[in-house]
């Protein structure tokens, strides 16, 4: 947990880590604000103001809901995928720098450690 919060808050120049969440999660498809609100287990005026800031920075895109006019679709536009890769290319450097310090001993206890959580994980 440590070292996930620890990459997701070292490259904050470009997006917040909060941001870069529900930017991600728009990546997978499209969603309404509540969707985005349960998701990111926030109150909706939080959710709102997240997704104001990334609509006025050209992130987010609203369109209506066809079936329903009272909803607003959210989707990524092509800058928020831009910026997820950069991001995501970013957190990718900060970690190789570090794992490349480690000794073959030491990758191989993380390789082995990888499986024992992914086992973990999908219980």
């Amino acid at each position: 947990m440590r070292i996930s919060r620890r990459a997701r808050f070292e490259n904050t120049e470009t997006i917040a880590p909060h941001h870069f969440s529900v930017l991600a999660r728009l990546e997978k498809s499209t969603a309404t604000a509540r969707e985005l609100a349960e998701h990111e287990c926030v109150s909706a005026p939080s959710m709102s103001r997240t997704i104001g800031a990334l609509v006025e920075r050209g992130y987010i895109a609203r369109t209506d809901d066809p079936d329903d006019g009272r909803q607003t679709i959210l989707s990524l536009t092509p800058e928020g995928r831009s910026t997820l890769r950069q991001t995501r290319r970013s957190r990718d450097e900060w970690m190789l720098v570090r794992l490349g310090d480690l000794t073959d001993e030491e990758c191989e206890v993380l390789d082995r450690a990888r499986d024992i959580l992914a086992r973990v994980a999908a219980r």
